[in-house]
């Protein structure tokens, strides 16, 4: 893995289909998010495609503030990813098992910008718990019947 990236990966027992449609609905971020920063979607399309950008609604410390995003990757039920102003990226990565589910891994990419910041306040261990968390939340809702 990349220095300044952080990843994780969970098997969730649903079609690519199912996880990517909720992935690709900005509304649906809150019920996904391990963080507990992200309230709510303001703007942006229903589903994201290339190119669509979205905002959300933000808590982080206390603190509200907006964040707006723009989707810089996108495969049909395979992959997708969103940069905000301060270029970090959000990947989400599907791969279909042959009967077995389908591995999701979210990474969270710092590369660009900020890295010395990022490293000092000790952020890449505080993401990979929110990403931890965010998986988990994902398989629940894209398992539900």
């Amino acid at each position: 893995m990349a220095e300044h990236m952080v990843a994780r990966s969970i098997v969730i027992d649903a079609p690519a289909k199912r996880i990517f449609d909720l992935i690709a609905s900005p509304g649906k971020h809150p019920l996904l998010d391990g963080s507990g920063t992200v309230l709510k979607a303001v703007s942006g399309p229903e589903r994201l495609e290339l190119g669509s950008e979205f905002g959300m609604d933000m808590r982080m410390m206390g603190l509200p503030y907006r964040m707006t995003n723009r989707v810089v990757e996108f495969e049909e039920n395979r992959g997708i990813a969103w940069k905000h102003v301060g270029s970090h990226r959000w990947r989400y990565e599907l791969e279909e098992l042959d009967g077995e589910g389908t591995r999701v891994t979210q990474t969270f990419d710092y590369t660009w910008g900020h890295t010395f910041f990022y490293m000092m306040s000790g952020a890449p261990a505080r993401n990979a718990r929110s990403i931890e968390g965010s998986l988990r939340l994902l398989k629940r809702e894209a398992e539900r019947d």
